[in-house]
Parts: C-alpha cells; sequence; structure tokens
C-alpha cells in the first residue's frame, strides 16, 4: 500500500487535500426533504393496518359475530315470543349477544397491532422511520381507535335497525336509547380495543397480552359466580357491577344489578382506565430499548 506524498512545494493540494477548516461541497438529495409530522405517522400506521391480514380476518369475525348473533337472537325471540311478552322490552338489547362474543375480536386486533410488531423485529424500522415514540404511539392509537369504532358503529347500527324491525311487538327506543345503544356502545368497544392496544405495547408479547385482556373481561364476572360466602358478599357485588359484561348491558339499560354503574358512567370509567394505561405505556415506551 503506497503512502500518500506530501504536495511539492508551489503545488496547489488537490480537493481531497483541502486546509483544515475548509467547507466540503454538500450532497444535495434529487428527493425532497421535509419535516415529519404526525400525518406521516398516521399514513404509515393505516397503510400497514390495512395490509395485514389480521386485520381483514379480525374484522371479518367480528362482524359476522355481532350482526349474525344479533339478527340470531331477535329473530328467535320473535318467533317464539307470545302476545304481549315483549312489550315494554327495548329491542336494541338483543345486539348484547354478538358483542359479548365481538368483543374479543377487537381485544385480538388491539394487541396485534403493536405486540405484532415487536415479535418480528418491525418494532425496530417503524422507530428508525419515526424516532419519536410518543407520535408512533398516538399514531397507533389514533388510526385502530377510529377503524375499531366506525366498524363497531356500522355493525351495530344494522343490527340496532333489523332488530326494531323483527321485534314489532317490543316498545319504540327513545333516543337517548338510541344514542347509547348505537354511538356509545361503539365508543365503549372501541376503547377496550385501545386498552388493548396499550397492554400490547407493554408486554409486547402477544399471546400474553391477549390473555391478560380476555381475563380482564371474564374473570370478574366468574370469579364472583363462585363466591358464595357471606363475608365475601360486597366484593361479589362490586365484582358483578363493574364486569365488563355488566358494563356492557348498562348501555341497553339491562344491568344485571341494582346498584353500580348506569347512564354513561361505564365509557368514563373505560376512559380513565384507558388514559391511565396509555400513560403508562408511553412512560415505559421512552425508558425502555426496542
Amino acid at each position: 500500500m503506497s503512502t500518500p506524498q506530501p504536495p511539492m512545494p508551489g503545488t496547489a493540494a488537490p480537493n481531497w487535500q483541502a486546509a483544515p477548516g475548509a467547507s466540503y461541497p454538500g450532497y444535495t438529495s434529487p428527493i425532497p426533504v421535509k419535516r415529519t409530522h404526525l400525518g406521516n405517522a398516521l399514513a404509515s400506521e393505516w397503510t400497514k393496518i390495512r395490509s395485514v391480514r389480521s386485520t381483514m380476518w379480525t374484522l371479518g369475525v367480528f362482524v359476522v359475530l355481532v350482526v349474525g348473533i344479533g339478527l340470531a337472537a331477535a329473530a328467535l325471540v320473535s318467533a317464539n315470543a307470545g302476545e304481549g311478552e315483549l312489550a315494554g322490552e327495548n329491542p336494541l338489547s338483543f345486539g348484547f349477544f354478538g358483542l359479548l362474543l365481538g368483543i374479543m375480536c377487537i381485544i385480538t386486533l388491539g394487541v396485534l397491532t403493536t405486540a405484532s410488531e415487536y415479535g418480528t423485529g418491525m418494532i425496530r424500522t417503524t422507530m428508525t422511520a419515526c424516532p419519536s415514540r410518543g407520535r408512533v404511539l398516538a399514531a397507533k392509537a389514533t388510526v385502530f381507535f377510529l377503524l375499531a369504532f366506525t366498524v363497531t358503529l356500522v355493525s351495530v347500527v344494522i343490527v340496532a335497525m333489523a332488530d326494531v324491525a323483527l321485534l314489532t311487538d317490543a316498545r319504540e327506543p327513545t333516543g337517548s336509547e338510541w344514542l347509547k345503544g348505537t354511538v356509545g356502545i361503539s365508543f365503549y368497544i372501541a376503547l377496550i380495543g385501545l386498552l388493548s392496544l396499550v397492554v400490547g405495547s407493554v408486554i409486547r408479547h402477544s399471546a400474553g397480552a391477549i390473555t391478560i385482556m380476555i381475563g380482564l373481561v371474564l374473570a370478574p364476572l366468574v370469579i364472583a359466580l363462585f363466591m358464595f360466602s357471606q363475608s365475601l358478599e360486597d366484593l361479589r357485588e362490586a365484582l358483578f357491577e363493574y364486569s365488563i359484561p355488566n358494563q356492557l348491558s348498562v348501555f341497553y339499560s339491562q344491568s344485571l344489578t341494582e346498584t353500580g354503574p348506569s347512564g354513561w358512567d361505564p365509557l368514563w370509567i373505560m376512559l380513565g382506565v384507558t388514559a391511565a394505561a396509555f400513560a403508562g405505556a408511553y412512560a415505559l415506551l421512552e425508558r425502555r430499548d426496542v
């Protein structure tokens, strides 16, 4: 290997031997460079969530469960109900059964939206493209929430309109009941999915996060069913009142208990829990390595 020779006296130094402190000509990219913002992160997350098969399958099964079971329940009751048995019944309440099963699909998709990237290592590419971790989490949460809310709203509106048409002997729902049974329940389901997304970001393991969320939905009610001791009566009642199935039924004015959340209370409770979990996930995301 030859050693570069110093320039001879009176000979100008070549360009690559510029004097210390001299500026080098910079490279100008032909691709326009602009400052990224939340909109770019939203576009990226929307591209990812709509291009993976899990989104199509989970939401497809969700729609089938919600619409199929909701219509089947109403048709079965309509065919077997006697004269006057449905008087005073809210026809929207028969959409509850499909949502109780369909919520598992929203939980699964919420977890996969974040945890699957940790499983495949895609999260490193995501964080390299957008070093602002808070922006990534906010974009994922926004895209998922809007998608879950829209799909749920369309599904429950279809079920609600069909059930009202099928159950002609039932009473006409009020405006407040229509709002709670469509928009309110859709917000609640989307918030549960958002909580699942946050849990997936914290746990970073799809199976573990899904198991935790299914336990959160079903365990309180199941545990309460086996509490026979009189000394545990207060705890049993609290588990019944604040279990997610009971809170879902509140939107249809069909609470399992006479006390506990009522009206719009379940929505505010879930909003507070999700906000607290989101703050914790953001703090961990900023401190932990990807």
